[in-house]
């Protein structure tokens, strides 16, 4: 059904699990429905593990918070936003999470 007037809302898609050894390196990465996503798009990255809230690893493509070890950093790859963590440690185990500003509909 199509409704004039009313858009839908960009879809964001993330690999639904990945595994890596401990000290090996693991790009995740993160695609837009709408359309390519670039430095314009001011992608961020968070962690979460279970039963705490999400921390901040990445923001403005590869921009870290103060206390974010230099490891994890973010990048656009083709038409996708990636996050690669080098060095893996088994507390690195968690959920990963992309963040994409649509310029139009606020955030994804």
């Amino acid at each position: 059904m199509l409704i004039s007037g009313v858009s839908s809302q960009p879809v964001v898609t993330q690999e639904p699990s990945m595994s890596v050894t401990p000290g090996g390196a693991v790009t995740l990465s993160c695609s837009l429905s709408t359309g390519a996503i670039t430095t314009g798009s001011y992608p961020a990255w968070f962690q979460q593990k279970p039963g705490s809230a999400p921390r901040t690893l990445i923001y403005t493509t590869n921009s870290r918070p103060s206390g974010i070890p230099a490891r994890f950093s973010g990048s656009i790859s083709g038409n996708n936003a990636a996050l690669t963590i080098t060095g893996v440690q088994a507390e690195d185990e968690a959920d990963y999470y992309c963040l994409i500003y649509t310029g139009t509909s606020g955030t994804t």
